[in-house]
């Protein structure tokens, strides 16, 4: 009996510590997925200065976001059948292989191919991030680690562009690519020292079938949102034609899913009434946050005058802000297990924030943006990391990695859709505008390109003036149709169910009424973290 008890304190000493290094690996893997198209960001004139390619410069960006949409889900489905530490280390490996080919690229053609390589690996570093956590930490834990996922966040945001712009200028554009190889190697080594995970061998195979159906809907989705508007009109027949793409392979994996017998994304999921509502508001964040990511530099630089160099650091108020309530709202759901507040505060935040950015306009100051970024900013910190959670309470331990995948599959298409609607909102406020005020002619000289402060300063006064008129009149659109599309997401964090969290002992004595048999399994549990508990201690 003694030896038992000290085995188990043991056990209980080491599982911390092991969680801990697990965790800092996963970190890092996580920071590799969101820093690289930020770092490529500041980097993309160098590189097309030496590769040439103008034309196909948007490739560079589309073929990376792409693959990791594509992928997403089959990641997902791999380690819920195979295992995820497999899983999670191959798409390491992938994305440091498409890394460094992508460093060692001698033209553009070959750049995009090797992006895609780096994407397809990217798409399982996230799922993988997500999905080992949930086997790793029951739900009624996991809100304590929630601020360092929004930190690493933050860091990324707001990092990226420093680090793309020090790298590309001190040491070279493929070190943008390069700065992967190290940190990729040692969350490899750390993984594979520290995880040991149950290994798993599903009797079923893959679905192909359904993996072919879902990448090719997911592509003609991230196509129209990524050329309507821009390289194509919308009415075009390039983009109808992708639409019809899109509409008849989703309404074939639907019908194929039904059919297969190990679902690349297994539709019963869905049953669940929480599932469903934080995959709609992971798609709202997406959606918000991106659109406000991308327009917010944009405004700053063009109406406020801010240097373009520092771009991250504009972001500063609403990433901070997002970060410290994540912080708080995780600690909350660890203490007392309820979590229903956090997704209706987040709600209501989301839509002030973005409405309070739509009153932007040219004597906005630098300091009432930042308040306006940091009430939105709160809104995003209230809903990141929770609809994660609950979408993974709402589940069985067998599906955790759909569901991860899932989750983050419809946040990366509410970003597609975001910037899409809200670029296209965008551009065509500030051309109009811009007619109005100066004429065709002119308003095509000066709003044929985003115009920074230097380029700005350079203008006739007339210009200037028309064109900062015209970027503030874009963005009241831009984030105007944000605050609508959060409404919808204040509206359906109301119908969330209070579902307990799994491993919160005796507060989560019975499911609650009308939760779908999902939600039982996940708040009853089959044992899953304990054993994935057991397995890291040894």
């Amino acid at each position: 009996m003694g030896d038992v008890t000290n085995k188990a304190e043991t056990s209980e000493e080491v599982k911390p510590r092991s969680v801990r290094v697990v965790l800092m690996a996963l970190m890092i893997a996580m920071l590799l997925a969101m820093l690289d198209n930020m770092i490529i960001g500041t980097a993309m004139p160098t590189i097309v200065g030496e590769l040439g390619g103008l034309e196909h410069l948007s490739w560079v960006v589309t073929a990376y976001t792409l693959a990791t949409a594509a992928s997403t889900p089959i990641w997902g489905k791999i380690g819920d059948m195979y295992g995820r530490k497999g899983a999670f280390l191959t798409s390491i490996v992938i994305f440091l292989i498409g890394s460094a080919l992508s460093g060692m690229a001698q033209d553009m053609g070959q750049l995009i191919g090797f992006r895609a390589v780096q994407g397809l690996g990217a798409g399982g570093l996230m799922v993988g991030v997500m999905a080992i956590i949930g086997d790793l930490i029951p739900p009624r834990e996991r809100g304590k680690y929630q601020g360092m996922m929004a930190g690493v966040m933050a860091l990324a945001m707001i990092g990226g562009p420093l680090v793309g712009g020090t790298i590309t200028d001190h040491m070279g554009w493929r070190w943008s690519f390069y700065i992967n190889l190290p940190l990729g190697a040692v969350a490899l080594a750390m993984v594979t020292a520290v995880l040991h995970l149950p290994k798993k061998r599903a009797k079923g195979k893959i679905d192909y079938l359904g993996a072919a159906l879902l990448t090719l809907a997911i592509t003609s989705t991230v196509l129209v949102t990524t050329w309507g508007g821009t390289e194509y009109a919308w009415g075009s027949a390039e983009i109808l034609g992708l639409i019809a793409v899109g509409v008849l392979s989703t309404a074939a994996f639907l019908y194929a899913e039904t059919k297969a017998a190990e679902p690349v994304m297994p539709l019963h999921i869905f049953r669940s009434r929480n599932f469903t509502l934080m995959s709609v508001i992971g798609f709202l964040v997406g959606f918000a946050m991106f659109g406000g990511v991308l327009y917010l530099p944009l405004f700053q630089q063009s109406v406020q005058g801010a240097s373009a160099t520092n771009s991250g650091l504009l972001l500063l108020p609403m990433l901070l802000s997002m970060m410290l309530v994540s912080l708080i709202a995780g600690r909350i759901t660890t203490s007392s297990g309820k979590y229903k507040m956090f997704p209706i505060m987040g709600g209501a935040l989301m839509v002030v924030g973005m409405f309070l950015l739509a009153q932007m306009d040219t004597g906005t100051s630098r300091l009432m943006s930042g308040v306006y970024m940091g009430i939105l900013g709160a809104g995003l910190g209230f809903l990141m990391q929770i609809t994660m959670l609950v979408a993974q309470n709402s589940v069985d331990m067998k599906d955790m990695g759909v569901a991860s995948s899932s989750a983050t599959l419809f946040r990366t298409l509410g970003g597609s859709f975001g910037v899409a609607l809200m670029g296209s909102l965008f551009t065509t406020q500030v051309t109009n505008t811009m007619a109005d005020r100066l004429g065709p002619e002119a308003a095509g000289a000066a709003g044929s390109a985003q115009l920074d402060a230097a380029s700005l300063a350079k203008l006739p006064e007339a210009i200037r003036e028309a064109y900062q008129y015209a970027v503030a009149a874009g963005t009241h659109s831009a984030f105007l149709l944000g605050a609508g599309v959060a409404v919808l997401g204040f509206v359906a964090a109301w119908f969330v169910k209070e579902v307990p969290l799994k491993g919160a002992g005796p507060a989560a004595k019975a499911p609650a009424d009308g939760a779908s048999e999902g939600d039982v399994g996940a708040a009853t549990g089959d044992g899953g973290p304990a054993r994935a508990h057991e397995a890291l201690a040894h």
